[in-house]
């Protein structure tokens, strides 16, 4: 077990570009930071002070939590600008943000405040929320382990990947891609490796952000199918 307090620094990868593909999972201890924000204008503010834990958990965690009814947004700074701000304009702006052509915390930050910067020099005025309803910035220190499952090549992989959680799912998708900084999965990077370029291809081009995790899992295991058909 190791520990991963922040995405944005660079850590220990505990999947091996060669040998089996091991699946880790991943155990969160959420805190909140004493930030709080009423307005845009504090919310830029701490946007550009709060650690990249904190950005990560923002804008990924209802991925987690909701299997089966969707969120309207899943970005919860978008959330909170709809609901306590009344701005849906900006919210919908944010909730556009491409997350999957974003490969570090560094530029989803940038993105993040530059949205907000550009809607205020549009001419936005200023609103507080209601009291009671200001943003609180939280953070997540996260435990990763390894769950004991180890895949030795492509069919076991698939045998394998039928049984893991959607915490492990989550953390080979999502922040794999942010902590290690490149435009790619644990899944795929692992597949490429072993000389499967088209199945990793097949899977990098899927949408995590687009459907549930388990709707991301069967997505997967239906191009094995895929494959033994060829």
């Amino acid at each position: 077990m190791f520990l991963l307090e922040r995405p944005d620094k660079q850590v220990r990868e505990p999947t091996k570009s060669y040998g089996p593909f091991v699946f880790y999972t991943e155990r969160r201890l959420v805190a909140l930071t004493g930030r709080r924000a009423r307005n845009l204008e504090e919310l830029l503010s701490h946007l550009s002070q709060v650690s990249g834990s904190c950005i990560f958990y923002h804008t990924h965690y209802l991925y987690l939590i909701h299997h089966f009814e969707k969120p309207r947004f899943y970005n919860e700074f978008a959330n909170w600008v709809s609901h306590a701000l009344q701005e849906e304009r900006l919210a919908e702006r944010l909730a556009a943000i491409d997350l999957l052509a974003i490969t570090s915390i560094r530029d989803l930050r940038e993105a993040i405040g530059s949205t907000i910067q550009k809607y205020l020099e549009g001419g936005a005025v200023r609103r507080d929320c209601p009291a009671g309803d200001e943003f609180h910035f939280c953070e997540a220190q996260s435990f990763i382990m390894p769950t004991g499952t180890v895949a030795h090549d492509v069919p076991e992989f698939f045998e394998q990947l039928a049984r893991v959680t959607n915490a492990c799912l989550h953390f080979h998708f999502f922040e794999a891609r942010l902590r290690l900084e490149r435009p790619t999965n644990d899944f795929s990077q692992w597949l490429n490796d072993l000389g499967e370029a088209r199945l990793a291809r097949a899977i990098d081009r899927l949408n995590p952000y687009a459907m549930t995790l388990d709707e991301l899992k069967a997505a997967i295991i239906r191009l094995r199918r895929r494959r033994t058909r060829r």
